[in-house]
């Protein structure tokens, strides 16, 4: 298989956001930058193009994460198209990229592919950005709300229809809800959020939802928007709307807090954080390969289940060494306390855990030129 290693090649990445990082800093695997004393920091000797794809809910993070690796590196260019996870797992596997960023793990099928991309080795799925998946709406008067899985399935399959149907106004007395219809907004492309959202109706909404979790909406017909960008401009754009989306991306929609056992939890970082420090990982993955199984119907209070894993996926082992050496500095700065403080400041994501970052980073350690 012929790879076009570290830039867009072989997938047309139009929309890519390039960061060519130019400043000083360190030669130290992490992208940190390292002082002795009132000495100026090493130089980096790093150099080299790293290009990636893939979740556009990762994009705000990303920028940060680009932007805290140049400081340290200053012969880098660093390159990220968000066209999707499912785009961005196509580039990976097909040899366009050096890493991808994707809300859903590589599945079974793209694992036995991602052998022959990666030289012979696996590919892992590292978790580097948890985040609560907002639902949003715009609703002239409403900022807040707060509705059961039940109640959000019932609204996107379409049974109901209405803002002021009885199942909205019993769980929100206060709010003054108009005789208005209910304009759901999908992604129209293949999305992580989406196979997270409709992975959390599945098991969360008592049966209201009859459809398998999936990257593909699988409702024909209804509004939609490509991209995390477009969805939210498609709920903005409208009155009455309603959609699913990175919670970084809300901006000043209205949200909805979900029903978990007896109270109403929003979206924030540390409710996200204590759902993914209450759910268990996938036992069934190769080592090195890092996947946690969310536990969507958990009651712990304070927990916000609606929640996406993101992941950086990466080859266990490139042909070249300033592949490696690039890889691995990189995924190691994203998944740094420094590098997950950045992403927690410009997304609003939960950071990993101390231990899960023990787990990641030896993943990345493992990294190795292909023999």
């Amino acid at each position: 298989m012929k790879l076009n290693r570290g830039r867009t090649g072989a997938l047309a990445l139009a929309g890519v956001v390039a960061l060519s990082l130019t400043a000083c800093g360190s030669d130290n695997p992490t992208g940190a930058p390292e002082t002795s004393g009132g000495d100026a920091p090493a130089a980096s000797d790093l150099s080299g193009e790293l290009a990636g794809a893939g979740a556009s809910s990762q994009e705000s993070a990303m920028e940060a994460w680009r932007a805290g690796f140049q400081s340290a590196n200053p012969d880098v260019t660093v390159s990220y198209d968000p066209v999707g996870s499912g785009g961005g797992r196509t580039a990976f596997l097909d040899g366009s990229v050096l890493f991808a960023g994707t809300d859903s793990a590589l599945k079974e099928d793209e694992l036995a592919s991602a052998q022959e991309r990666c030289f012979g080795a696996n590919a892992v799925d590292l978790p580097v950005y948890i985040s609560p998946i907002a639902v949003v709406f715009n609703l002239e008067g409403v900022t807040e709300l707060n509705l059961s899985a039940e109640t959000i399935a019932n609204i996107f399959n379409g049974t109901i229809s209405n803002w002021n149907d009885p199942a909205i106004a019993e769980a929100n007395p206060e709010a003054t809800l108009p005789d208005l219809a209910i304009t759901p907004v999908h992604r129209s492309d293949e999305s992580g959020t989406t196979e997270n959202f409709t992975e959390y109706l599945s098991a969360a909404a008592n049966g209201a939802w009859a459809d398998e979790a999936s990257g593909d909406w699988p409702i024909e017909g209804g509004e939609s928007g490509q991209g995390t960008s477009g969805l939210i401009q498609t709920v903005q754009g409208g009155q009455g709307t309603i959609g699913y989306a990175d919670a970084s991306k809300a901006g000043s929609l209205g949200k909805v807090s979900i029903g978990v056992g007896d109270e109403f939890v929003a979206p924030t970082e540390e409710a996200a954080a204590a759902a993914l420090d209450a759910s268990p990982r996938d036992e069934t993955r190769e080592e090195g390969d890092i996947v946690v199984e969310i536990d969507r119907t958990l009651t712990e209070p304070g927990a916000y289940p609606l929640i996406l894993a993101s992941y950086l996926v990466v080859c266990q082992s490139y042909d070249t060494q300033e592949d490696v050496d690039l890889v691995k500095a990189f995924a190691t700065y994203v998944a740094s306390a420094e590098g997950q403080s950045a992403s927690e400041s410009a997304a609003g994501s939960a950071p990993i855990s101390d231990t899960l970052r023990t787990d990641v980073q030896a993943s990345i350690d493992a990294i190795e030129l292909a023999s």
